[in-house]
């Protein structure tokens, strides 16, 4: 697409359009009708996921560049993809603007230019409207032949977790106290990577289930747990940790967007290792369900201990 002959109509929503679309040559294809028309591989199914992220409720202008924010919504939607197993095919962004993000629209456009470079998802659509804070939703599609699910848990299986953990936590606490903000945790936050091809690796040497990390490990495993029907021991101890962090701050901190996986305990963790650089780790396992439920029990050096508190979109 050249800047200037996008075939849209007048005005000043397309005037809007046409300059995110100047910043996405080869990025949105097809985009301007009235939606997007994709294929879906032989064999695949379709996966749908949408995230939102709200100003002054997800991240506070203060915190981040428009273009780490428009790139951390895009790369939180793509997590879910990833979480599955799934191959992006594409993703659709619907914004609410107020006056003075309109005006930062390019830098925004820029951010989701990102994401779809480094993610692999063409931007096929989307949608704009006014309102009193900036809005970003993104809905993401994606083709999948094995799909990694939360409910395939199965006794005997290892708990695994990619990465390390807590440094979105201790980024989001130096903002909220205006402390001094260590880089690679101010990265971790605003940066965050999706794991697709890690997932995919994962879902061809054995993972039963699968969960991204975006309301912290505890809670995650939790919904691994419950979905599975499975009883789950979570070993606080074993988490791999950022610098500076404790379990306990590696077990709470949410959107990591690392990955949570049950797989068998003789997972090839070095060759998982060399092929993306990145460590993979043996945090717990799943056991036989006992009276009176299955769930998420955790445990610090063999003891039990609380359940960490995760995230919560609706916590009081």
């Amino acid at each position: 697409m050249n800047d200037g002959q996008i075939p849209l109509g007048p005005g000043a929503e397309f005037e809007t359009v046409r300059a995110m679309l100047s910043r996405w040559s080869g990025l949105a294809p097809g985009v301007g009708d009235d939606a997007a028309l994709l294929d879906v591989p032989a064999g695949q199914r379709l996966v749908v996921s949408t995230d939102t992220s709200v100003e002054n409720v997800h991240f506070k202008r203060a915190w981040l560049t428009p273009q780490e924010i428009a790139y951390r919504a895009a790369a939180a939607a793509l997590s879910d993809l990833a979480a599955m197993g799934a191959t992006p095919l594409g993703m659709v962004i619907a914004l609410t603007l107020t006056e003075e993000w309109r005006a930062q629209i390019v830098l925004l456009a820029d951010g989701f230019a990102a994401a779809s470079r480094e993610l692999g998802a063409p931007i096929v659509g989307g949608d704009l409207t006014a309102g009193s804070e900036l809005s970003i939703g993104v809905t993401v599609l994606g083709a999948v032949k094995h799909a990694l699910t939360r409910s395939g848990a199965r006794a005997g299986d290892a708990l695994w977790v990619t990465g390390t953990l807590g440094g979105p936590l201790l980024a989001l606490r130096a903002l909220e106290n205006g402390t001094v903000l260590v880089p690679s945790q101010r990265g971790r936050f605003a940066h965050p990577i999706p794991r697709m091809r890690e997932a995919q690796w994962l879902v061809a040497h054995g993972a039963t289930s699968g969960i991204d990390c975006s309301d912290g490990v505890a809670a995650d495993a939790s919904h691994l747990a419950a979905a599975s029907g499975a009883k789950i021991v979570l070993e606080l101890d074993r988490l791999p940790l950022v610098a500076g962090a404790t379990s306990e701050d590696a077990a709470s901190s949410g959107e990591e967007y690392e990955l949570i996986v049950t797989a068998p305990a003789t997972l090839d963790r070095a060759a998982f290792e060399r092929e993306f650089g990145l460590p993979i780790t043996a945090i717990g396992q799943v056991e036989a369900v006992e009276i009176p439920a299955p769930g998420l029990e955790t445990k610090n050096r063999g003891q039990r201990v609380p359940l960490p508190r995760g995230h919560s979109h609706f916590s009081g």
